[in-house]
Order: structure tokens, then C-alpha cells, then sequence
């Protein structure tokens, strides 16, 4: 097998390195902007690194402070009709009326986390904290325990009409969620599950089709020879899925888990049709809420907007290889 150069090695790792970079930008802005004061967001050019105004206490207020044209600190007492500005001199000496265009601000490295604890009070985000992590945990359990089972029959048991079967739940695939969401609705009306968190975990529960084709195509690359063996010592069909299958799938159905979870966290159209009392929120619907709210104060929007997304990306760093793993063992086989 020829081996690659070193300069096709180079331009590998630049390329990576600029795509890791772009597709990293959108989550530090996210960051940077969380971190600075309401007065700094849309200054231009942009501050790379969160800064804040340097103040001073003048007669017990803190104060902000200015550099005037001359080069000298003063202290913003007041902004004045006309453009203008009141300022006094550090040293507590008289106040005077200068041109406000002809102030600049003093700033240094620093980071506003007021953001935050003014994001997470405006929003009930421990309430809807708790409403998420509810539904997405009883949805990652469904969906393991039915996937698992209904790929366990599709790839160990043998029976007449299973692969026709496989064929026409893929099919089911293709259709795309705007066709089948009224029809869902109505039926969950008429069941008066509207308003709960029913809607959102029941389905998990009757198998997701993507995640049984992940599954199955796993479960076709363990050896049948541990099947007939555990068969030997008086297995059943579900003492050898639970003893033997499950244990050795661990990989794929972290992934199972992992990709569920990240879909129900981030869920926003489901809470959005079901929900109707704002008590049962999610963090996704809530976020959505104070967008609409308090859409222009950026700083504790992009705070509560780290606050939600933070959680999946430290998930991922800390699953990443068990993912990837999963993933990489699921191949196409049978």
C-alpha cells in the first residue's frame, strides 16, 4: 500500500484544522458574547476577549470611566440631551459639560457573569431543567428497550417474512414528519394526552426505525456460535438477549442513547404542539419563549443559551469513544 507524503499530511491536518475552526466559531462567539457587558455586544470592531469598562467610585457610585481628547480620566456622571456628557475628574474636582462623541471608554479584561445569573432568573430554568431531563431520560430508556428488541428478532431469530418486515419499516423512513404530525395529534387528542409529557416518551417506547436498522446491523456481527451455546445451557430467546446481546452491544446502544438524548434535549417541536402550560416547559421551548421576550438583550440570551448547550457538548466529550466505537462496529452485514 503506498504511503501518503508528508505534505499530503500537512494539508490534512490544515484542513482539518480550519474546518474544526470554523464550525468551533458560532460556540465561542456564543461564549465571548455571554461573557460581556450589554455595552460591549455590538461595539465594532468586536471584542475578541470579553472586556469591561473600567469605573471609579465617585461620591459612593461607581462610575464609568472616560478618556478625553487630551488623554485625561474623568468620570461619566450623565448623558445629556445634544450629545453631550457630564464628567468630573477622578480626583473629586468639578464637574463640567464636555462633548460626548469625544469620550472613549476604559476597559480592561474581564468577564460579566451577571449574564448568567440574570439569564437563569428571568426564565424558570431549573423547573424546565427538571421537565427536560424527564422526558429525555424516559425516551432514551424506550427507545433502547424497544430498538434492542425488535433488532434482536430482526437478526437472531429466524422466521418466515422478517426480512420483508425489515424492508417496510425502513420504508417508513422516507415519510416525512410534517405528513404524519396531524394525523399523531388527533390521535393523542383523542386519547387526552394533550398537555403531558405522554406524547413525547409514549412513542419512544414502539421502536424508532433508524435506531433498529443501527441496532440490528450491530447485532448480525456478533457470532451465532454464542447464541447456540447459551441455547446448550438452557437459554431462552430473552435470557439470550438479555445475558448474551445486550452485554456485548454496549457500543451501539451508547449510541442509541447518545443520539436520543441529544434529540430530546433539543427537542423543540414536539413540546411546542403538546405543551400547553407553561409549568411543563422544556428548556428548548423556554429558550424559544425568551427569544420572543427579551429578544434584544443579548448578553443573557446568549447566557442561557451556553446554559443549554453546554450539557450535550461535555456528554459527547466524555462519550466520544464509545461512540464512535458504536458507530464504526454498526456496518452493513446480513
Amino acid at each position: 500500500m503506498k504511503k501518503r507524503s508528508g505534505f499530503a499530511h500537512v494539508v490534512t491536518y490544515i484542513s482539518l484544522i480550519v474546518l474544526g475552526t470554523a464550525f468551533t466559531l458560532p460556540f465561542f462567539w456564543m461564549l465571548t458574547t455571554s461573557l460581556k457587558p450589554d455595552s460591549r455586544i455590538q461595539q465594532w470592531p468586536p471584542d475578541i476577549i470579553p472586556m469591561l469598562p473600567v469605573t471609579a467610585k465617585i461620591n459612593g457610585k461607581n462610575r464609568e470611566v472616560r478618556k478625553t481628547a487630551d488623554g485625561s480620566k474623568v468620570a461619566l456622571i450623565q448623558r445629556l440631551e445634544g450629545g453631550k456628557a457630564k464628567v468630573q475628574s477622578l480626583d473629586g474636582g468639578q464637574t463640567q459639560i464636555v462633548d460626548g462623541d469625544q469620550l472613549k471608554a476604559v476597559i480592561r479584561p474581564g468577564f460579566q457573569w451577571s449574564n448568567y445569573t440574570r439569564g437563569l432568573v428571568f426564565i424558570p430554568f431549573f423547573e424546565q431543567l427538571r421537565n427536560t431531563l424527564i422526558i429525555s431520560i424516559f425516551t432514551v430508556i424506550g427507545t433502547i428497550l424497544s430498538c434492542s428488541l425488535v433488532a434482536y428478532g430482526l437478526s437472531k431469530i429466524d422466521w418466515k417474512g422478517r426480512n420483508v418486515l425489515f424492508v417496510v419499516m425502513l420504508s417508513t423512513m422516507m415519510l416525512p414528519a410534517q405528513v404524519t404530525m396531524i394525523p399523531v395529534f388527533a390521535i393523542f387528542v383523542r386519547l387526552g394526552w394533550v398537555d403531558t409529557f405522554l406524547p413525547l416518551i409514549v412513542p419512544s417506547f414502539l421502536g424508532t426505525p433508524f435506531f433498529i436498522f443501527l441496532l440490528r446491523q450491530f447485532f448480525l456481527g456478533i457470532p451465532k456460535e454464542l447464541s447456540e451455546a447459551a441455547k446448550l445451557d438452557g437459554c431462552g430467546e430473552f435470557g439470550i438477549y438479555r445475558r448474551v446481546i445486550m452485554p456485548l452491544s454496549k457500543p451501539a446502544l451508547a449510541t442509541v442513547g447518545l443520539f436520543t438524548f441529544m434529540a430530546a434535549w433539543n427537542d423543540f417541536m414536539g413540546p411546542l404542539i403538546y405543551l400547553l402550560d407553561e409549568s411543563k416547559y422544556t428548556l428548548s421551548l423556554g429558550l424559544a419563549m425568551f427569544t420572543g421576550q427579551y429578544g434584544n438583550e443579548y448578553g443573557m440570551l446568549m447566557a442561557v443559551s451556553a446554559v443549554v448547550t453546554i450539557p450535550i457538548i461535555v456528554l459527547f466529550f466524555f462519550t466520544q469513544r464509545t461512540f464512535i466505537q458504536g458507530m464504526t462496529m454498526s456496518g452493513i452485514k446480513g
